[in-house]
């Protein structure tokens, strides 16, 4: 039995949730996100808590279980905080811009790569070198990050290309010469 499933997810005082059938729309700061549950799953709203439960004994209701908590905690967590996800540019001559709605990278191509974004993602550049990604939607921020980062991972010999903040690259030893 699922023991993500069972906790209750607790709400703040800025959050406004509205459950109608399987669909729940939560409301908070940052905007507003909703989601398609399941059927297996029944949502009930307590004071300020949210508790799931299932509607029967099955392998599927048991894996939805706690995929459908978890999924409905992130979208608290998005409207009322926001998630982030930080990107590094590292190498000589790479670097990026943001203008309108769009993400200009220079990453070793004899083009530029422009990126357009969704308008609910909102992306900054530092120092030409570090992107930060928010939003409210956990899944929307890792699909852009990584999205980001396909362009031109780091490669395993001297470490150039765009990596996510703090990660690390294990560098590979080159060729060993006489």
């Amino acid at each position: 039995m699922s023991r993500i499933g069972k906790k209750s997810i607790i709400l703040s005082n800025k959050i406004n949730t509205h459950i109608y059938n399987n669909k729940i729309t939560i409301q908070g700061p940052k905007g507003e996100i909703s989601q398609e549950i399941s059927p297996n799953i029944t949502i009930k709203q307590k004071d300020n808590e949210l508790i799931l439960t299932k509607k029967e004994n099955s392998k599927i209701a048991e894996q939805l279980y706690g995929l459908s908590r978890t999924l409905i905690n992130n979208m608290v967590l998005g409207v009322s905080v926001g998630f982030r996800k930080k990107l590094e540019i590292r190498g000589v001559g790479y670097r990026a811009k943001v203008e309108n709605n769009k993400l200009t990278l220079n990453v070793g191509y004899s083009h530029p790569i422009e990126i357009l974004f969704p308008k609910d993602i909102l992306i900054e550049v530092e120092n030409n070198t570090m992107i930060t990604i928010e939003g409210i939607n956990k899944e929307i921020v890792g699909q852009v990050a990584a999205r980001i980062r396909q362009i031109r991972p780091p490669e395993p010999y001297k470490g150039k290309g765009i990596r996510y903040n703090q990660e690390n690259v294990r560098k590979k030893i080159g060729k060993a010469g006489k």
